[in-house]
C-alpha cells in the first residue's frame, strides 16, 4: 500500500493548502474494504484515475461517481467504498479557503456533498495520470508540481474582513474557550459567529468538536487497545466523565468506544489527517 501526506513547499500554496496526501490499495493490499471517514470541516480535491469509481455513503443516502472529485466539509461520517484497487492523489484545503477562491461552479457554502470535478481549477485532466505517476515514484517532484499548478489560481483570491476574522478565530479555536473569541478578536460574539458560519459553512462549535475528533483518533490509532482507558482519555479532552465521552463518539462516528475496540481499523481518516493506519 502507498500512503503518504506532505506539506505545500510553497508559502503562497500553504496559505490555503494544508497538505497533499495519496493513497492506493492494490490486489494485494490488506486494507478495511469499507473504512469509514470522519467528520471533517476542510474540503479536499480528490484527483484520480477518469474510469476509477467512487462511493461515499452516508446513513441510507450514497454519493457516487467516477475520477476526479470535490469532497465538501461534512459534518456526519462517511463509509467509502475501499473493496476494489484504487489510487487517490488529494489536496486538503484549510477550513474555509474555498470562500476566498470563488470557484466559478461553486455555490458557497457547500457541505456534506461530493461533485464530481469540472473545469474551475488549474489542475485539468490531462494533467491529472502524470501527477499520480509522479506520486507513486516521486514524492517531492509530485508535490512541487502541484505547488507550481496552484500558485496562479491562489495569488487571485480574495480575502475580505469574513476570512480575515475567521482566519484568527480557526488559530485561536483549539486553545480559547468560544464564549471568549470573540473578546480576544475584539469584536460582538454575533458577529464573529455570523462570518464563521458565511466563510466555512460551519458553527464555532460544529468546527471545534471536528478538530478535538481528530486528536483523539490520533491518540487513538498511537495505542493498542489494551493500553486504552475511556476514562482517563475523558479527562484528557476535557469531557465531564466516560458517559459524556461516549455519548460524543457515538454521535461523531456512529460508534462506541467498545465498538471501537473491537473494529480498530473501521474509523480512519484516510483523507489528509493521520499519517499511519
Amino acid at each position: 500500500m502507498l500512503h503518504w501526506l506532505k506539506t505545500p513547499q510553497s508559502p503562497i500554496v500553504a496559505q490555503y493548502i494544508e497538505c497533499y496526501w495519496t493513497i492506493e490499495k492494490t490486489a494485494k493490499t490488506n486494507l478495511n474494504d469499507f473504512p469509514k471517514l470522519n467528520p471533517d470541516p476542510a474540503t479536499h480535491l480528490v484527483l484520480s484515475p477518469s474510469e476509477q469509481p467512487f462511493l461515499y455513503k452516508v446513513d441510507d443516502t450514497a454519493i457516487t461517481g467516477k475520477g476526479s472529485h470535490w469532497l465538501y466539509p461534512h459534518r456526519n461520517t462517511f463509509q467509502l467504498d475501499h473493496s476494489q484497487p484504487f489510487i487517490h492523489l488529494g489536496i486538503k484545503f484549510r477550513t474555509g479557503a474555498l470562500y476566498s477562491l470563488m470557484l466559478p461552479d461553486y455555490e458557497h457554502p457547500t457541505l456534506d456533498d461530493v461533485h464530481e470535478l469540472k473545469s474551475d481549477i488549474p489542475i485539468q485532466q490531462q494533467d491529472i495520470p502524470n501527477l499520480i505517476e509522479m506520486a507513486k515514484n516521486n514524492v517531492d517532484m509530485c508535490c512541487q508540481n502541484l505547488d507550481e499548478l496552484l500558485i496562479p489560481w491562489l495569488t487571485k483570491s480574495k480575502q475580505d474582513r469574513h476570512s480575515e476574522l475567521v482566519k484568527k478565530a480557526l488559530s485561536l479555536l483549539d486553545s480559547v474557550a468560544i464564549n471568549e473569541l470573540s473578546e480576544k478578536l475584539f469584536c460582538s460574539q454575533r458577529t464573529l459567529e455570523r462570518s464563521f458560519i458565511r466563510v466555512t459553512g460551519l458553527t464555532l462549535k460544529q468546527c471545534q468538536s471536528m478538530n478535538k475528533l481528530e486528536v483523539i483518533l490520533e491518540y487513538l490509532y498511537q495505542r493498542d487497545a489494551d493500553d486504552i482507558d475511556w476514562a482517563e482519555i475523558a479527562v484528557m479532552f476535557g469531557f465531564s466523565d466516560q458517559p459524556h465521552l461516549i455519548r460524543y463518539l457515538k454521535n461523531q462516528l456512529g460508534l462506541t468506544p467498545k465498538t471501537y475496540e473491537k473494529e480498530r481499523g473501521l474509523t480512519i481518516d484516510v483523507y489528509g489527517g493521520i499519517d499511519s493506519f
